[in-house]
Formats: C-alpha cells, structure tokens, sequence
C-alpha cells in the first residue's frame, strides 16, 4: 500500500500536527516562565513584557489548532462517513482536543486534583498518539475518501438520537438521581445533578450507540430491531461507532472534571461492562447474559451515590443489587413475546434454550428475590416508612404480574408483565428520592 500525500485531508492534519507541535513549546515557555502574568487577556492579550509574547503565540495557536480541528471534523464527516478507521480516529481527536482544553482550564481555575493533573497529561499523549495514527491512516487511505450526497438533516437527527436509545437513557438517569438523592439525604445541588446527569446521559447513549454498531447484523434478524438506524442502513457502521466513542469520551471528561473520580470510573465500568462484557461476550455466549449483564444496568445508581458521597456504602451496594435483580424478569417477559425473533437471530435467551414454562418458573423466582432485595433497605434503617410501604405495595402488585406469568403463560400476559416492571422500576426508585427527601425534613 502506497502512502500519499494527495488528500486535503492529509494536509490538514499535518497542518494541525505543526500548529500543535508549537503549542506545546509554547505552553511549555509559559508555565516555566509565568508568562501569562504579563499577557493576561482572553482570548488574546497584549502583552506588556518580551515574556509575553509567547503567552500571545499559545493563545493564537490554541485558536488556529481549534480552527483545524473543526474543519478536519467536518471534512471527516462528509468525506468519510463510510471509513471505520479513519472516522472514529478523527472524532477521538477532536474529543482528545477539546477534553485537553477542557482540563487545562480546570487547572488554569485552580483546580490541582491529582486526578485532573494526570488525566490533563494523559490526554495529552495520547491526542499525540492518536494525531501521528491519523496522519499515517489517513495516508495509507488517501483513496478511499467519497463525497456522498448529502442527506436529510431532520432524519439524521432523528437516528442519532434513537441511536442513543433515549427511553433506556431515561430510566438509567431516574436510577442515577436516585442514587444521588439518598447519597445526598435530600435534594442535591442543581450544579451537582446536571453534571451527574449529563454525564451519565452521555455515557448511558454512548453505550448503546456502540451497542447497537456491535449488534447491527444481528438486529437485521429481528422485527424488532430491524428498523434500528444501523441495521436498516440509514446511518454507516462508522457513524455509529463515532458517535457512540464520542459520546463515552465526552461521559468520562464530564465525571472526571465536574463530578468526581469514584463517579468517573464507576461510568467507565459501567461502558465497559455492557459494550465489551454483555454486547461483544455475554449476549451470544450463554443463557444466562441477561443475569450476568445485568450488572451494567445496576451501575448508574451507584454513580449517583457515588457522586453525592464520593465513596460506595451499603447503600449503593443494595441499589445496585435491586437493578440486577430486575433485570432477568423484566427482560425473560420480553424474550418470550419476542422468542422467535431471539431464535432467528441466534441469541441463546432463557425461552429459545430451555422453553418457556422454564422461563415462566424463573420470572416468579426472580421477582421474589428482587422484592426481598427491596426490603433490605428499611431492614438496615437505611429509609424510611414512605419507602418501607411503597415497596411493598409495588412489590406486591410486580409479584402477582409474575405469578400470572407463571400460571397462565403466553405473550399477552408476558408483554403485561415487560410492561409493568418498567414502571415498577421508575416507581420504586420514586419512592426512593421521595422517601430520602421526607426522612430528612
């Protein structure tokens, strides 16, 4: 394969690997030489000693750098919507660039955490790692690069949006505040929740657009799914794959930098845990995925905690354990009104390997268990009365759903049973927040 350096593309990216290289000599001068004292203004300053020149030229430099990153960006997404390599490189940049500046104004604010300093020096490397791959990538593909007619905005929208699968990133972020609430004991800082919840968002999307770019052959073999963006071809595997790294990267800087590192890792956890354990391994590997992939839908609550307390008590452990307990039912009632779309598409769900009166029993037990898990909560006196009573009552309406499930059998009342454990959770968690709220007027 023959390397070129024809490709607008290329030079762009050797532009911005010149400009970066004197940003960072430039940043370099600046920190040893406190010259930003005497060249204090933003976004340029006028500088008011020799020293200060070279606060000016990284200034300038940051704009210029900025300005290529845009333009690469955008000339990755019209040009090379259809290259896996060379697309989600690029956005990994750009996501490395901003995430650089972002940390580099947390420190400049004071913020000397050790985690910002290393993650601020990490990023760094690895933008250059990153960048040098790109240049060497875009190179060796200089060919493959395709104006492609320029699509409908409003439907693209549209399917990034559902790539994210927002309804699953709702109720994620319902478990997450509710987390954050009884971490709190009351109704945290608007500041606090809006980074909790948008990173979580950002993490929760970003897992399930790589989710679905995993799962996009797979879905073609299902009606359900069929329809999804990536499996119906309207946008490309590289699309996906872009977006759904983006969103993750942005996820992490978020926690990291407005939150905290429990909080941070936790999330990272929680992508790794679903797209590399569950979607990759687990889903086509064993009976029991649903079980053991449960745990990546019981990490959010966690993160809440973790962001009210910044560490993980018996509290975050028992909320993690109701959501992972809620998993297998709540999923096994969908397999069974959705079985032949799981045996067409060659996924080893409870009903498809051993049946559905099986499936049926281990709804009933599994409903039990998670009932039981919800009671540990007042037994440990760590809620209160409010809760105590909901969860019984909402435990008690989720347990006769499963019972006639068990009893009675079939897609109608399965479907019934789906339907309702979504509310049970958005209810109980409910009765979580409301609950940490009244206990501690």
């Amino acid at each position: 394969m023959k390397y070129s350096f024809k490709s607008p593309l290329i030079r762009l990216l050797l532009a911005l690997f010149i400009v970066m290289t004197g940003l960072t000599i430039a940043g370099r001068y600046v920190r040893l030489t406190s010259a930003v004292a005497v060249c204090a203004g933003w976004p340029l300053c006028v500088p008011s000693s020799p020293h200060g020149w070279y606060q000016f030229a990284h200034q300038f430099l940051v704009g210029l750098a900025l300005i290529l990153a845009v333009w690469i960006f955008r000339k990755a997404w019209r040009e090379y919507r259809n290259d896996q390599i060379v697309l989600p490189l690029v956005n990994v940049m750009v996501v490395l660039f901003f995430g650089q500046s972002f940390l580099g104004a947390l420190r400049a604010a004071g913020n000397t955490q050790p985690h910002i300093v290393y993650l601020h020096l990490l990023t760094a490397i690895s933008l250059w790692i990153v960048l040098s791959a790109l240049i060497v990538v875009a190179g060796l593909t200089a060919g493959a690069a395709s104006e492609i007619e320029k699509p409908n905005a409003k439907q693209r929208a549209k399917d990034f949006f559902a790539l994210s699968k927002p309804l699953i990133v709702a109720l994620l972020l319902i478990t997450t505040y509710g987390g954050l609430v009884i971490g709190t004991k009351g109704f945290p800082s608007a500041s606090l929740t809006f980074w909790t919840l948008l990173g979580g968002a950002l993490a929760a999307g970003g897992s399930s657009a790589l989710n679905q770019f995993i799962d996009r052959n797979l879905d073609k073999n299902m009606v359900r799914t069929s329809k999804r963006p990536l499996a119906d071809g309207r946008l490309t595997p590289a699309e996906g794959l872009s977006f759904g790294i983006v969103l993750c990267l942005l996820s992490y800087y978020v926690m990291a930098g407005m939150v905290n590192l429990l909080a941070a890792i936790l999330s990272l956890v929680g992508i790794f845990y679903y797209v590399f354990f569950y979607s990759v391994w687990l889903k086509k590997a064993t009976v029991q995925n649903i079980v053991i992939g449960g745990g990546a839908g019981a990490i959010p609550p966690m993160v809440g905690w973790a962001a009210a307390t910044n560490n993980l008590g018996l509290t975050a452990w028992i909320l993690f354990a109701i959501i992972f307990m809620w998993t297998p039912p709540h999923f096994w009632a969908l397999a069974i009104v959705r079985m032949k779309d799981y045996e067409n598409a060659g996924v080893p769900m409870l009903p498809v390997v051993r049946g559905e009166a099986e499936t049926r029993k281990q709804i009933l037990i599994y409903t039990v268990i998670l009932v039981l898990v919800t009671l540990l909560l007042p037994i440990f006196n760590l809620a209160g009365s409010f809760y105590l009573v909901s969860s019984i009552v909402l435990g008690g309406l989720l347990l006769y759903a499963a019972w006639v499930v068990w009893r009675e059998g079939g897609a109608k009342v399965s479907w019934r049973m789906y339907k309702w454990s979504s509310m049970y959770l958005l209810f109980i968690f409910a009765a979580i927040v409301v609950d940490a709220v009244v206990s501690n007027l």
